[in-house]
């Protein structure tokens, strides 16, 4: 009795915050008002995303967000196994772990806003980095306000996500595993490519889904390194959202984002179900 009275807050905050909303989202969605305020079925805000404008604002949405995952995949890999191999030889020795994780965990303690700041101070025309530039004779870069801007801001907010999870792979790696493949005969290179990828990859594809959803979804770094030049399908959800007559097509757009969610988690999931069944052979 006393565990099921404990649950109580939990459920009015799921009710309240999880629920709720999803509701009103599902409802929304495949509803429209007439004049009279009258609510009625339809499928017609599903229809209007599919028009050649929307579906050239996912495209977009999409292939930033598959750039961003491979520059963190490209950035992440090389420091996630370094600081890995480095802490796995200290706790071999007793030692503790570097502690080289938290100098990618700590810029997330700080606002969003303020680490985007930091980049305008770096990127804009005057900025850090033309400076620079500037002093050993080299053009400037004019790259603020467009979608190299936004990548790199991209890359920079979610590179965290891809490390930690394949870092978390890495130091699990039994020393013996490796110790086995250099003794019969396995180089550097192969060792890394027969043994040590493979091991890492449930970490990699974990990464994949937690850098490439939020930024997919993700508005505030776009609107703040495009200066608004170009909508994003994060855009287009919050720009609907702001506007009362927009919510039923926004709604929509959340849902759709939503069935993408749900495919990338199944297809972690298989993945990972698949990669079990090979450990236990």
């Amino acid at each position: 009795m006393f565990k099921k009275t404990l649950s109580y807050p939990h459920l009015v905050w799921m009710v309240l915050f999880v629920i709720a909303p999803m509701f009103l989202i599902f409802l929304y969605a495949f509803t429209v008002t007439d004049d009279g305020g009258t609510l009625s079925f339809t499928l017609e805000n599903f229809a209007k995303f599919f028009e050649p404008m929307y579906i050239k604002i996912l495209f977009n949405s999409v292939w930033i967000a598959f750039l961003s995952v491979v520059f963190c995949i490209i950035l992440g890999y090389p420091a996630a196994k370094i600081i890995a191999d480095r802490d796995r030889r200290r706790i071999a020795m007793g030692k503790k772990a570097t502690g080289l994780l938290m100098l990618f965990v700590m810029p997330m303690w700080m606002n969003v806003m303020l680490r985007l700041y930091a980049w305008l101070t770096i990127l804009q025309p005057d900025g850090v980095l033309n400076s620079f530039l500037s002093l050993l004779g080299l053009p400037k870069l004019d790259i603020m306000y467009t979608q190299t801007a936004v990548v790199l801001g991209t890359v920079y907010d979610f590179i965290p996500f891809m490390i930690m999870p394949i870092y978390s792979v890495l130091i699990k790696i039994d020393d013996s595993v490796i110790e086995a493949a250099q003794d019969l005969g396995a180089n550097k290179m192969r060792v890394f490519w027969k043994v040590i990828l493979p091991l890492s990859l449930p970490g990699v594809v974990s990464g994949i889904t937690m850098v490439f959803l939020p930024a997919l979804t993700s508005f505030y770094i776009s609107d703040f390194f495009s200066g608004g030049q170009f909508m994003l399908i994060g855009n287009l959800i919050e720009k609907n959202f702001k506007n009362p007559v927009g919510r039923n097509f926004g709604s929509a757009l959340s849902i759709i984002l939503m069935i993408f969610a749900f495919l990338s988690m199944h297809v972690m999931k298989i993945f990972n179900k698949s990669n079990r069944q090979m450990d236990m052979y």
